[in-house]
């Protein structure tokens, strides 16, 4: 009987090593995924920032559009596109064909401080129908977390494309 005994007294042990073992690698899985839970939710609630900050782009374009004959921003515009007269004479009352586009691509930080690390670029085009119709344009507006950086280290844009991994961008196209 005892040299049977003496022959077991070490598997206790290596039970007890093999659950701690198992028990770890639960453990580690389990935190893995909480993170990657967590990182998920953020990178969520920073998309639907960008989004928001996308369409501010948007709006922000459809000022400069319907803003015929304005300065860059902020000087205030000299005539208003808002509403449409027959005869187009009343103040505001501008005809739609003269809308402009802003002369370039522009890019801002929103001023909101929800929005505060986003970056927008907005760009508009315009196509003129042949036979005397209505101009249709189209402006883009692209949020980013990590803009590009250009030429300058005060210049940047929308979208980079080597971003990190917790990268950002949303873009809204509006035709109208």
């Amino acid at each position: 009987m005892r040299s049977s005994a003496q022959h077991m007294r070490g598997f206790a042990i290596v039970s007890a090593i093999f659950i701690v073992v198992v028990l770890a690698a639960l453990g580690a899985f389990m935190v893995n995924i909480s993170t990657n839970q967590q990182i998920g939710s953020a990178l969520d609630m920073q998309g639907v920032r960008a989004y928001q900050a996308a369409r501010a782009g948007i709006e922000w374009g459809l000022y400069q559009v319907e803003s015929t004959g304005a300065p860059p921003l902020p000087v205030s515009p000299t005539a208003y596109n808002f509403s449409y007269g027959n005869p187009a004479t009343a103040a505001g009352a501008v005809n739609p064909n003269q809308r402009v586009c802003p002369a370039t691509t522009s890019s801002f930080t929103p001023s909101a401080t929800t929005l505060a690390g986003f970056t927008v670029t907005v760009t508009c085009s315009s196509t003129t129908d042949a036979n005397s119709g209505p101009t249709i344009y189209s402006l883009t507006a692209t949020a980013c977390s990590q803009p590009l950086s250009a030429w300058t280290s005060t210049t940047v844009a929308c979208p980079n494309n080597s971003p990190s991994s917790l990268y950002v961008e949303r873009q809204l196209t509006v035709t109208f």
